[in-house]
């Protein structure tokens, strides 16, 4: 497979399937809060402005409208009952999972 093919098939993808992501802020949010998910450290508001993704006012504009649709969950802090933490919904780690695979399948066929 060449080059734009396969960025063809990753746009492709992602046109279909993760229509919630209509900028790179976007992205980049889903991101952040998935890889610190990930860490085992979820984020709080307060550390995704820290990031310096966008103006505070984008994230918090970008991060509403991702909350409203369900892919990002805003959950109290056990710890600090004044802050809540990021989490990617469950059904949304299982569409990104299907993205990640996807592109290592493309890219496993590109490189041959």
């Amino acid at each position: 497979m060449k080059l734009f093919a396969a960025l063809r098939k990753i746009r492709e993808f992602e046109r279909l399937q993760l229509p919630f992501l209509k900028s790179m802020v976007d992205f980049d949010i889903v991101i952040e809060i998935g890889y610190a998910e990930e860490q085992g450290k979820p984020l709080t508001l307060k550390q995704l402005f820290l990031l310096k993704i966008s103006s505070a006012m984008t994230v918090r504009r970008r991060l509403e409208r991702l909350i409203d649709h369900g892919i990002v969950v805003r959950r109290k802090n056990a710890n600090d009952h004044r802050s809540a933490l990021l989490t990617i919904s469950s059904s949304s780690l299982k569409l990104l999972g299907r993205y990640g695979a996807t592109i290592l399948v493309i890219m496993t066929a590109f490189s041959k």
